[in-house]
């Protein structure tokens, strides 16, 4: 997936709401468009809708990086 064009490109798959707080999503990948690597990921929808909270990591959550996308209008 390494140099592969951005536009059309699946970032995320696979997440699933979770029964208790359906802002929340776990179970997906999240793909490094810049390095081509997979990793396990969870995100969570802010209450607005407005910001998405994501984390990638390997293993535990501990071992990740977050960023937080904003829709744009």
């Amino acid at each position: 997936m390494k140099n592969t064009p951005l536009v059309g490109l699946e970032i995320m798959r696979g997440f699933k709401q979770d029964s208790k707080n359906p802002l929340e999503y776990s179970g997906g990948t999240v793909l490094d468009p810049l390095s081509g690597n997979v990793y396990k990921g969870k995100a969570k929808l802010s209450s607005t809708g407005k910001r998405l909270s994501m984390r990638g990591y390997i293993g535990v959550s501990a071992l990740g990086r977050s960023t937080t996308w904003i829709r744009a209008e």
